[in-house]
């Protein structure tokens, strides 16, 4: 039942991070009360895979993760490299994934953030003529909304991590 209750938590940070992705396309903002709500599922989400199997290792090692990300990245929006909504979506993300899928996560965002770096820095590989002049005004103002990509591999991270809990595990071979 903890583990139906974790997984549900997990699935509800989906369409959150649906509309994070979105919202930072449009506005280039991510408010602090999506994040809060992420990261309350997150830490709701662990607690639960944490009291089932009766180890608090995930739950250290994401919170670390969180706490290492946000100081590695806190220099980036001194220097107005980064967004602070992108900071504290980054670090919540850690919380909302688990330990387990912070290796998965860092492989599709960096993926996912080199394709947003390469779409903003040539918008006339996009076919649309509007969504091409929409990334251009992002490449002049010199913007790139990372949410997108952060939400993006978070999204498809978590969706391994449930695919990966459901499927049933083959025995040892006898």
């Amino acid at each position: 039942m903890l583990l139906a209750a974790s997984l549900l938590l997990k699935g509800l940070a989906i369409p959150l991070l649906t509309r994070i992705a979105w919202l930072d396309f449009t506005t280039q903002k991510i408010s602090n009360q999506n994040v809060l709500l992420l990261l309350c599922l997150g830490l709701g989400s662990l607690q639960l895979l944490s009291m089932q199997s009766g180890s608090w290792w995930d739950m250290g090692l994401s919170g670390l993760a969180c706490l290492l990300l946000f100081v590695a990245l806190f220099p980036f929006w001194v220097l107005r490299k980064v967004g602070a909504g992108d900071i504290k979506l980054m670090a919540v993300v850690p919380l909302l994934i688990g330990g387990s899928g912070l290796l998965v996560f860092s492989v599709l965002l960096l993926g996912f953030a080199l394709a947003t770096a390469l779409i903003v820095k040539n918008p006339f590989m996009l076919p649309a003529g509007a969504f091409r002049l929409y990334v251009q005004h992002l490449d002049r103002k010199g913007v790139v909304p990372f949410g997108v990509p952060i939400s993006l591999a978070a999204i498809c991270t978590i969706g391994f991590v449930i695919y990966i809990t459901l499927m049933p595990h083959p025995g040892p071979a006898i």
